[in-house]
């Protein structure tokens, strides 16, 4: 009787079994516990166009992701428009699953708040930080066939005898925008700021002698610095930025106040689940301490960081106040 009744359990095991395959679904969904993540392609929204430095540093990222996930796949989504917030917008309305991830910077996550009265999306509330990837430095530029200069008190002297002053940005309400008014600030000058719809408009301005300066990242300014097309004065991080070590800071130059960076990092939809969001941080963090992630990165002008969750949250909360202020003093606003 008792190999009888042993042999009717294991039948109805595997009988149980058998139905449960027969859903197409995993064995382990009957107990209620959720299958390992991820099990699906995952989708990595980006603000930005295709070349520019936030689609190259998730391009590199979805690249090493997927390798550590079995090649499943990460997609990299351009959503430009509107300095971001296109795709800050529909990152924030995503499921929390951790299937639809963005990689957020400084304008979307921490200046947008001051310069939007009615932004669509509540960085500090819509998000839960994964992990800082990168910061960027940036570098002050000109073009040697229009300015003389060659360093900053150079350049700060040459302004000074001029009636106007004109430094381009990328875009109102972007950190080289605030930038130049926080430059203008630390030299005392008054420059003008001059915004452009891209990169490639304002680097023509450049070239043309339209404006007579732009703060733009490391990673755009160095390839234009070593063709010999534009020459770099100085950069705005606390340190020398790797891409160009022989350049000095702007700090270093006598202007200690003046610093400033700007900087990309993950983030997921509110709700998602935190061992998701734990598993995500861990396998960025995996990503970028390769070698050839690091390399690949500093060649192009970042400096790799690869923070906590906690960590980013507490950059995105400093920068809205730092930000915040020179947005107050300009009264730009957005909307």
């Amino acid at each position: 009787m008792k190999n009888q009744a042993s042999k009717s359990r294991r039948t109805a095991v595997a009988c149980a079994l058998a139905a449960v395959l027969a859903t197409g679904l995993a064995p382990w969904t009957v107990a209620g516990a959720q299958p390992a993540f991820p099990s699906k392609p995952v989708r990595l929204l980006v603000g930005f166009p295709a070349g520019t430095g936030p689609d190259i540093v998730a391009r590199l990222l979805a690249q090493k992701l997927s390798e550590q996930w079995g090649n499943l796949g990460v997609v990299v989504d351009n959503k430009p428009g509107a300095g971001g917030l296109i795709a800050a917008s529909e990152a924030a309305r995503a499921v929390p699953d951790g299937y639809t991830l963005m990689l957020g910077e400084t304008g979307q996550l921490s200046i947008a708040p001051s310069t939007y009265q009615r932004l669509p999306y509540d960085p500090q509330k819509d998000f839960v930080p994964v992990s800082q990837v990168v910061t960027s430095d940036f570098v002050l530029l000109v073009n040697p066939q229009k300015v003389p200069a060659r360093n900053v008190p150079d350049f700060v002297a040459w302004a000074r005898q001029r009636k106007e002053l004109f430094i381009a940005t990328f875009g109102a309400g972007t950190p080289g925008h605030f930038g130049a008014f926080m430059f203008g600030n630390a030299v005392q000058l008054k420059p003008e700021p001059v915004h452009y719809k891209n990169t490639n408009d304002a680097l023509g301005g450049l070239f043309s002698g339209d404006v007579q300066a732009v703060f733009a990242t490391a990673a755009l300014a160095a390839p234009q610095v070593k063709a010999g097309k534009l020459t770099a004065l100085g950069s705005t991080g606390a340190t020398r930025t790797q891409s160009m070590p022989e350049l000095p800071t702007i700090r270093e130059q006598g202007y200690p106040s003046l610093e400033f960076n700007s900087w990309f990092g993950v983030v997921a939809p509110a709700k998602t689940p935190p061992e998701i969001v734990a598993r995500l941080q861990a396998d960025i963090v995996r990503a970028l301490q390769q070698p050839d992630s690091r390399s690949r990165l500093e060649e192009a002008g970042f400096r790799v960081t690869g923070t906590t969750g906690d960590e980013l949250a507490r950059i995105m909360r400093a920068d809205t106040v730092t930000w915040g202020k020179a947005v107050a003093a300009t009264g730009f606003k957005a909307d």
